[in-house]
C-alpha cells in the first residue's frame, strides 16, 4: 500500500458556500477537477491519503457534507485533520461514521492494523520565532502541544493493546500549520515528533512561492518534512511512504 498526502483542498460544493479559489491565482484554476483526475490516477482502494487541514470552506457540518462526500468518493481511505479554516469541524461523536472511507484525527492516533505504521499529530499553530507571535498565540501553541502529546499517548496505548512496538513502525506526524516558524528553529512540535520516533511528517497552510520556504523541507532533526499544500503540489498527491 501507499500513503499519500495533500492539504488545503478548500472545497466549497455546498449550495450556500461561495468561495471561488481562482481569485488566488492560476494555481487554483479548475483545481477540483485537476485534483480529482490526479488522485484517481495514482491512488487505489488500499491506499491511505492524509489530508492535514483546510478541507472545506463550510461554516457548519451540514454545509460541509457535500465536500466530505466528494472526498469519500475518491479512491483510498482518508485521514482528515482540522485546519484553521475548518470551522465546520464538529464533535467526533457527530463526525465519526458519516462516511465509509473517512476518519478524523483529533487528540488520538491512527494505528495500522498490521502494525506497519501509525499517524499522530494535531492542527498546530504559529510558533515562537514568528514575527506575529503573541501571548495569545502562545496559549494556543501550548494547547496544541498538549494535543500532540495526547496523540502520542493514544498511539502508545493502542500499540500496547495490540502487542506492537512503535519503535518498529513507520510513525508519521501530521500538522496543519508549519511545525516551525520561518526561522526554522526547533519548536515543541519538532521536539515531540523527534522524541516520538516520527520518521516523516506532513503539513500544509503555506501558500504561494513566497511562503513555501517558511517551513522545514527535507530532513530536520532526523525527521523528513513535506509541505503538502495543494498549490505547492500542483493538485497532485505527495507520496509519503510505500509499505
Amino acid at each position: 500500500m501507499n500513503i499519500f498526502a495533500i492539504a488545503d483542498t478548500h472545497l466549497s460544493f455546498g449550495e450556500t458556500i461561495d468561495k471561488p479559489m481562482d481569485v488566488f491565482g492560476p494555481a487554483w484554476s479548475g483545481y477540483e477537477e485537476r485534483l480529482r483526475e490526479n488522485w484517481t490516477r495514482v491512488a487505489c482502494s488500499d491506499d491511505l491519503i492524509l489530508v492535514p487541514g483546510d478541507i472545506s470552506w463550510a461554516m457548519h457540518l451540514e454545509e460541509a457534507l457535500p465536500d466530505l462526500a466528494w472526498i469519500d468518493h475518491l479512491p483510498g481511505r482518508k485521514l482528515l485533520l482540522r485546519g484553521n479554516h475548518d470551522l465546520w469541524w464538529s464533535s467526533m461523536a457527530k463526525m465519526r461514521g458519516l462516511f465509509d472511507t473517512i476518519e478524523f484525527l483529533q487528540n488520538d492516533s491512527y494505528v495500522d492494523e498490521g502494525g506497519r505504521f501509525a499517524v499522530i499529530g494535531s492542527r498546530g499553530w504559529i510558533c515562537p520565532g514568528d514575527q506575529n507571535f503573541s501571548e495569545d498565540d502562545r496559549k494556543i501553541y501550548e494547547r496544541e502541544l498538549l494535543r500532540v502529546g495526547m496523540s502520542i499517548d493514544d498511539m502508545k496505548k493502542k500499540c500496547g493493546a495490540k502487542g506492537l512496538d512503535p519503535r518498529e513502525m513507520m510513525i508519521i506526524g501530521m500538522t496543519h500549520f508549519s511545525p516551525t516558524a520561518p526561522d526554522k528553529q526547533p519548536t515543541g512540535f519538532t521536539d515531540l515528533f523527534r522524541e516520538a520516533g516520527v520518521k516523516r511528517a506532513v503539513y500544509g497552510h503555506l501558500h504561494s512561492e513566497k511562503a513555501f520556504g517558511n517551513g522545514p523541507l527535507g530532513s530536520f532533526e532526523g525527521v523528513e518534512y513535506n509541505l503538502v499544500s495543494l498549490d505547492r503540489l500542483g493538485c497532485r498527491l505527495q507520496l509519503v511512504a510505500s509499505l
